[in-house]
């Protein structure tokens, strides 16, 4: 099994003022001012080519949330001798995650089910999980106020409900792989220096 995780951290917003729908004659309204309802975060898990998307939206993107996310994504592959995970470079993607929660022997078990690939510095945006990020961001967030961690929770778990019905693939392919690796090397400052002759 081949599957791709990253995070994001979404902020939960409150309608001051009723909102007014639209009306024959009269489009729907809704007033600009919101009441910032703290923050929540979002772990989006894909395996791309077999359109099945995992979501885990907790109240923060702490070690142990993260630890909690690797051990359901887990349990999803019961039957996997290994499974094949792409992450970035963040901090809390380390085995001592699910150690700490777990504890040496069941952390490091589950750890070890998995053959963790780390996206090279500066470029996460080559992880397909970024793909799935910008996807849900779109489809299901948009431009919506959602209040509070259990609305998110039920938001979320309807857009990922639909996903894996309808088995919506990231089939990613990248046509100048030249090219990208041109705008890499630009993004962190290697790119070799191009002079015009007049």
């Amino acid at each position: 099994m081949k599957s791709r995780l990253d995070e994001k951290p979404v902020t939960l917003h409150a309608e001051v003022r009723s909102f007014s729908p639209a009306v024959p004659g009269r489009e729907a309204r809704r007033d600009s001012e919101y009441a910032r309802r703290g923050t929540a975060n979002i772990f989006c898990a894909v395996e791309p080519k077999a359109g099945r998307h995992f979501t885990y939206p907790t109240p923060d993107g702490s070690a142990i949330e993260f630890a909690q996310v690797i051990f359901k994504l887990a349990m999803e592959y019961r039957d996997a001798t290994t499974i094949h995970l792409v992450l970035d470079n963040l901090n809390i993607h380390r085995r001592k995650s699910l150690t700490d929660l777990l504890g040496d022997q069941v952390g490091g078990e589950v750890w070890d089910r998995f053959t963790v690939h780390h996206t090279q510095t500066h470029g996460s945006w080559l992880n397909q999980a970024e793909i799935e990020i910008g996807l849900l961001s779109r489809q299901c967030l948009g431009s919506r106020r959602i209040p509070d961690l259990k609305t998110f929770r039920k938001e979320v778990r309807a857009w990922n409900r639909d996903a894996n019905r309808r088995q919506i693939k990231i089939n990613r392919r990248v046509a100048n792989f030249g090219l990208v690796m041109q705008r890499y090397l630009a993004q962190i400052g290697l790119a070799p220096k191009i002079e015009t002759i007049p």
